[in-house]
């Protein structure tokens, strides 16, 4: 089990399946609610705590992404607290233990990333490009930019690698390629990593 820290709210853990078979899990048991997965994840948020000093109160969004044959990226985000709800006084009248998560499993077809902020997009091409891929399709969608990647044109390794790179400059989507075919506008059909690299610089 591996945890870099992608932001003072993020977090990313690479899992092997050697991880989960060493502790009784099953692929498919990501997708369920059982005692172990629970265990799990409790475990790898008190190793964030103690390698990274990332607590885990408070709202989380996790991300699960399973890899062909490699393992899962886990992407725990952690938000913020609903002071309307629980009273503007200050954290002194937070519940000591709000756990609240909402899970994302995903195993499809493709892997589809958003990002707001062009320059950011163009700063994950230039990493990208450095030993990952320089391939893709950009398209642009409800004022979001998006990267699209077939996951069968990658080797085990790249694909982690860029799952990574993508999880550390844009959010994860539920948009599939056919979405932005028809709703989208297709802004660089393909090589777009090449392309955003070619004719744009990364910020200094």
């Amino acid at each position: 089990m591996r945890i870099e820290r992608l932001s003072q709210d993020k977090i990313r853990i690479f899992l092997t399946f050697d991880d989960l078979s060493e502790r009784g899990i099953q692929k498919e048991d990501m997708w369920q609610e059982v005692p172990k997965v629970h265990d799990l994840f409790t475990e790898m948020m008190d190793q964030a705590y103690s390698e990274l000093g990332f607590d885990a109160t408070g709202p989380l969004a996790v991300e699960v992404f399973a890899l062909p044959a490699q393992g899962m990226v886990v992407i725990v985000t952690r938000g913020k607290y609903d002071h309307h709800q629980y009273g503007a006084s200050g954290e002194e009248e937070l519940p000591e233990e709000i756990y609240e998560m909402e899970v994302t499993l995903e195993q499809s077809d493709s892997i589809v990333y958003a990002f707001r902020d062009f320059e950011v997009l163009v700063e994950a091409a230039h990493v990208l490009i450095g030993n990952i891929t320089s391939q893709g399709k950009l398209y642009s969608y409800n004022n979001k930019w998006y990267l699209y990647f077939d996951p069968k044109e990658f080797e085990e390794t790249a694909l982690s690698g860029l799952v990574g790179v993508l999880a550390e400059f844009g959010d994860s989507s539920p948009v599939t390629e056919a979405v932005l075919d028809e709703y989208g506008k297709t802004v660089m059909p393909e090589n777009a990593v090449q392309l955003l690299c070619t004719h744009f610089k990364r910020q200094d």
